[in-house]
């Protein structure tokens, strides 16, 4: 009987080394992937893209105007007030806790812009800074009396839902409304378009490059770290779906006024936090409180000074969202900030795929849950349904994302992974 000679390489070394270097590539890998994934309750943006799909689609029958360049584009802008404020609450509900007083926070904020620039003369910036910094503070103290004092965040956040809008109306004073300037900056948020249609087409290019780099970026760190990694086939089909979505979108807008700048601000931002919460020490920090705050504390972690910081960037963020909204109707008045604007923060975060139990969500999950939201506003006005009707289904879409959460965590501890 022969033997291999000392060189020869060892078979069984051979084809482990071949296994962890080559990715998945068996017809069923990534659909049975992605099966165990919903069996596991990782259901991740797929009711809300799906709910988007059903709510255009049923517009569209009811009134071919919905789906124009000229309603898209409107729609577009109208998400952005809302949107930011959602993207501040995705942040609170990472922690596992929740945050009541944006709405009045987005009201109070874009007052004092409007006091400090019409009624007392400061320039547009100066004033735009100090919404920022009131707002910046508000979030700060709230989370300094959940994180250091220990006063539920519901509690607190509650408390402030009605002092801030008292707030409001007193910085508002007797007028109860002030209208801002029409050639202002505050004013050109939201009514400033860029009607070069290689605005649009560039920023189209440059999201699907992004994503692509960034795909393939992370496909570099898996394999170097020896686990399944997606296969450039599939990274180069992945971003031919975002192409498509992206210069369609690019198209429709350029078919009305051009790309808005509020739709423009609003994508840099939600890239900007999402980079913030996936490849930072910081965003894993928060998601980690999230999944275990007295685990986080034990490796050392202060989680105190995180979750006041959480919660003044949900202040901030409702601040920039509240002068957007102020922009969209070119005055602040005794209605801006009202507790529906609240609801519907919350309503876009938990559609758009973040979970209310705290551990999972993405700035982009807001983007997704307020164009559910908003299309749905969007197309009762187009048919001219009343406002109470818009309440109810919106109110009937969160109860359905709400249990689809519930039901999600429960099947994550079912399999062990919650």
């Amino acid at each position: 009987m022969s033997t291999p000679e000392a060189s020869d390489p060892d078979p069984t070394k051979v084809t482990a080394e071949r296994r962890r270097n080559e990715p998945v590539r068996e017809p069923q890998g990534r659909l049975g992937e992605f099966t165990r994934r919903l069996r596991g309750g990782e259901l991740g943006s797929l009711p809300g893209v799906l709910c988007t799909a059903v709510i255009w689609t049923v517009f569209q029958i009811l009134d071919h105007q919905f789906l124009s360049p000229r309603n898209l584009s409107n729609l577009s802008v109208d998400l952005v007030g809302t949107g930011l404020i959602a993207v501040g609450i995705i942040f609170v509900l990472l922690l596992g806790e929740i945050d009541l007083s944006v709405g009045s926070v987005s009201g109070l904020t874009a007052a004092v812009f409007a006091v400090l620039n019409i009624n007392d003369g400061l320039p547009e910036w100066v004033a735009i800074v100090a919404a920022l910094l009131v707002g910046a503070a508000i979030g700060g103290l709230q989370g300094f009396f959940f994180a250091r004092v220990g006063v539920p965040s519901f509690v607190v956040t509650l408390a402030g839902l009605l002092a801030w809008n008292g707030l409001m109306l007193h910085v508002l004073g007797a007028s109860g409304t002030i209208n801002l300037h029409d050639q202002g900056l505050v004013y050109a948020l939201t009514n400033q378009y860029f009607h070069n249609t290689a605005a649009a087409y560039g920023l189209a290019a440059l999201g699907v490059v992004m994503f692509f780099l960034a795909s393939y970026q992370d496909r570099r760190r898996r394999r170097a770290a020896e686990v399944p990694y997606r296969p450039l086939g599939e990274l180069a089909l992945r971003s031919a779906v975002v192409a498509v979505v992206a210069f369609g979108a690019a198209y429709v807008l350029n078919q009305f006024e051009g790309l808005p700048l509020a739709l423009l601000i609003f994508l840099v931002l939600v890239v900007g936090l999402d980079f913030v919460q996936r490849r930072t020490k910081y965003g894993r920090r928060i998601c980690s409180i999230g999944g275990g705050a007295e685990a986080t504390r034990r490796a050392g972690i202060n989680v105190a000074r995180v979750r006041v910081s959480v919660f003044a960037i949900s202040g901030t963020l409702a601040a920039l969202g509240g002068l957007f909204l102020a922009s969209r109707v070119d005055s602040v008045g005794q209605t801006s900030g009202s507790s529906i604007l609240m609801i519907n923060s919350v309503a876009a975060a938990v559609i758009g795929g973040a979970s209310l139990f705290g551990g999972r969500g993405r700035p982009w999950s807001a983007l997704l849950g307020i164009l559910v939201i908003q299309s749905i506003a969007s197309g009762m006005l187009l048919m001219g349904i009343q406002t109470t009707v818009q309440y109810m289904i919106t109110g009937g879409v969160l109860l359905a994302a709400v249990v689809l959460d519930s039901l999600s965590r429960r099947s994550q501890q079912a399999h062990g992974l919650a």
